[in-house]
């Protein structure tokens, strides 16, 4: 025969801690100092990474006006811009000409500002390639400050 047991202690429960508020506040304090303390530095990186992507497109720029000015045979004149040297076909161009780079959006530095030239250049004796910055107006410190290339 079977023989039933009665309990008496009744179902076992299972006992879920969870957080208590304190808890959740202290854990979201430490989150803020974390942010507080790392974003800054973080962003500093950012900007640094700017600057020199922004160093190397100019270089690939100079290269490519370059290439193009070998190919029409002149300098630099003043006025022209990289817009009117390496996307558009110049008027003294000949059939062979062909872009100085692959896409539009190459014109803009890493900021979205259209890098400028400049003739006489201040660095270099026939142009430069600048790009003035995160604020795109010339002078300023920091991210804002002027890059020649």
């Amino acid at each position: 025969m079977h023989r039933m047991e009665s309990s008496t202690a009744g179902p076992k429960r299972s006992r879920r801690r969870a957080f208590t508020l304190i808890e959740a506040i202290v854990v979201i304090i430490i989150i803020g100092v974390l942010a507080a303390v790392v974003a800054p530095r973080v962003l500093q990186y950012v900007g640094r990474s700017k600057v020199n992507a922004a160093k190397a497109s100019m270089a690939s720029l100079r290269t490519a006006v370059d290439l193009v000015i070998a190919d029409l045979g002149r300098d630099v004149q003043s006025g022209e811009t990289l817009r009117s040297l390496l996307w558009e076909k110049p008027k003294d161009a000949p059939d062979t000409w062909q872009k100085g780079i692959n896409k539009e959006a190459d014109l803009n530095d890493p900021w979205g500002n259209p890098y400028i030239i400049v003739v006489p250049g201040a660095v270099h004796v026939d142009y430069d390639i600048i790009s003035y910055g995160a604020d795109g107006r010339e002078g300023g410190d920091g991210d804002n400050a002027d890059i020649i290339g």
